[in-house]
């Protein structure tokens, strides 16, 4: 699993180095102002209305195909993968024919500060922007179909495709007709699809058209969807609420908690989500033939591989918050103002950064053992915590105490989610994960140290950005010594296999 999650972790630095280029973009062009707030509305409407149910659905959908194809057989398989995707064009028709007739209520309901010109300019976006959800219903299901045939390069590589037809988008929107904006990312998303149809086949898939909604495994699969949905609409729930008191908070507040947030999604969507990714179909597949040793095995890996990762980072985007925000978006119509707004929320963000990470990885865990209850409970007690520090922090802190509101919800879901799996499971190393933690924290603080200092030298007669990347180097650096040196198991192993695999390179 390291080796496969490592070459999709090489190629997801490539492709969210190219989504951060489209925020880049985005933010060079339109800054943080009315219509980059009416932009990111109209792309979470149609990602909020579809995007927990799509989730949920293709979620359940992995452990399931993974009992057909061991019971039944390639055929009855590919029929229920059919069966699932016509039923999520089913879906995804009903939900746009509702976006487009009550498009204001809902553009209102995501944004009750907008009005005028802003609320008619997102109206316009969204009724363009929700057609996108018919090619996101598909891609769910079509990716999940080649993650089970152990394809995890293709739909990574598309991110490359679909990104570059946003940038393309954006610059010319802001040259020309507004409106394009929301075409790009209706193109954008038909383009994820339309690449993967080649690799589809080639792995035995043919689509049919099949919809049966008394299957078995189609109302099994509801069944166990239910819960993940109304779980992840309880984390829709949050951010609904954050962008809503950020509206009525301050002008561009909606821009500055997104930018802060795809920042922490940037840490994420390198490490976690491609631990995530390779390893849910592999633990769906363990749990299916009841070898619980090897889920916990594979569990309890990637929770300190995670940690691994996502501390340092923690670390380092609370230090640099300020500067990070500044060298990445700190040109064009992102102002000063704009810039101190992201970096404050950024900072807030960090906290929870870990949560994040370990929520998505524990989650899985759940769901292979086809389990999708626990975390739906454990996301609905978070949200009601995000709600009521959401309101507290807010008067305090302002758009900070927004995210740090999201930090302290994720935090406390995932030490829900760790005790109630131990409950569900076993013990799955709890004590050597927490060993390996507090040495990983360790080292990432004595890294954070030796970080800011060189930065506090080296500003001094050089320019801020130079200064950034040669103290996150040399912390970097740092940090690759202490652990090496605590001598961390997962480590140790990383290191065998790099080893082993240069020696066979050198035999060749």
């Amino acid at each position: 699993m390291k080796k496969t999650v490592f070459i999709l972790m090489i190629l997801t630095i490539v492709a969210k180095f190219i989504g951060l280029a489209r925020e880049l973009t985005l933010s060079y062009f339109f800054g943080a102002t009315n219509v980059s707030d009416a932009y990111l509305i109209s792309q979470t409407i149609p990602a909020v209305l579809f995007g927990f149910v799509g989730a949920g659905l293709s979620t359940c959908y992995i452990p399931i195909y993974s009992d057909v194809l061991r019971k039944k057989g390639a055929g009855p398989a590919i029929d229920f993968t059919n069966n699932v995707t016509n039923v999520f064009i089913a879906i995804s028709t009903i939900i746009i024919a509702l976006v487009l007739i009550f498009t204001k209520p809902i553009v209102l309901l995501f944004a009750s500060g907008f009005s005028g010109d802003t609320l008619k300019l997102a109206m316009a976006f969204t009724q363009v922007s929700v057609l996108a959800i018919y090619f996101t219903a598909i891609g769910y299901i079509y990716r999940s179909y080649l993650q089970l045939k152990d394809s995890f390069i293709l739909p990574t590589v598309l991110g490359f495709v679909s990104n570059f037809i946003i940038i393309i988008s954006i610059i010319l929107s802001s040259k020309s007709i507004v409106m394009i904006l929301a075409i790009g990312s209706v193109l954008a998303a038909a383009s994820q699809v339309v690449f993967l149809i080649p690799s589809l086949y080639k792995k035995g898939y043919k689509y049919s058209l099949i919809f049966d909604l008394k299957d078995f495994h189609i109302r099994k699969m509801c069944k166990q969807a239910l819960p993940v949905i109304i779980g992840n609409s309880a984390n829709q729930i949050n951010w609904l609420v954050d962008r809503t008191l950020a509206s009525r908070i301050v002008v561009g507040g909606i821009s500055a908690l997104y930018y802060a947030n795809k920042l922490n999604g940037f840490v994420q969507g390198i490490f976690v989500a491609s631990i995530a990714t390779v390893m849910y179909p592999k633990i769906s597949k363990m749990a299916a033939e009841n070898d619980i040793e090897k889920v916990k095995g594979s569990l309890r890996e990637s929770v300190t591989i995670s940690n691994l990762l996502v501390v340092p980072a923690t670390i380092i985007s609370m230090i640099f918050a300020e500067p990070i925000v500044a060298l990445l978006f700190g040109r064009g119509a992102f102002d000063a103002k704009a810039i101190d707004l992201t970096s404050y929320a950024l900072f807030f963000y960090s906290v929870g950064m870990v949560g994040f990470g370990l929520r998505e990885v524990l989650s899985r865990g759940f769901y292979s053992l086809q389990d999708t209850r626990t975390p739906m409970i454990n996301a609905f007690i978070a949200m009601v915590m995000n709600i009521v520090l959401n309101i507290i922090l807010s008067r305090f802190l302002g758009i900070g105490g927004l995210a740090l509101a999201t930090s302290i919800s994720a935090i406390f879901c995932t030490v829900l989610l760790f005790i109630s799996l131990k409950k569900k499971i076993g013990s799955f190393g709890i004590k050597e994960i927490s060993i390996s933690l507090s040495k990983i924290l360790f080292a990432s603080l004595i890294m954070g140290f030796i970080a800011k200092y060189v930065y506090n030298i080296l500003i001094i007669n050089l320019d801020y950005k130079i200064a950034l990347l040669a103290s996150m180097g040399i912390g970097g650096l740092v940090y690759l010594a202490a652990i090496y040196i605590m001598r961390i198991e997962d480590v140790d192993t990383l290191v065998r296999e790099i080893k082993e695999w240069l020696k066979r390179r050198k035999g060749i």
